[in-house]
């Protein structure tokens, strides 16, 4: 088991501000960003301030300000060095 510094809210929080970020980066209004992409104007406000939306609404929302590439990527297995000797020979 691994310890990380991030909450699941600190990571929530940290993509609500990227979206927001990229939005006001582009002089979208909410209302402009619910237009391209089908989530409510209230939806968008309620994320950029508590960082709660469906999965499937970040998504469209990402689509419109970036590349959902880059959100696929995270899917994709990182080799990591191993721990140890253990690790090493059981490779």
């Amino acid at each position: 088991m691994k310890l990380f510094l991030y909450s699941a809210h600190d990571v929530q929080t940290h993509l609500a501000e990227a979206i927001q970020q990229r939005r006001k980066a582009l002089r979208w209004s909410r209302q402009t960003l619910a237009e391209r992409s089908l989530v409510p104007a209230s939806t968008i406000k309620k994320f950029e301030t508590t960082g709660q939306i469906s999965l499937g609404q970040f998504l469209l929302l990402w689509q419109s300000v970036d590349d959902l590439a880059r959100i696929d990527q995270l899917c994709q297995l990182v080799e990591t060095a191993p721990l140890s000797i253990d690790e090493v020979l059981t490779r």
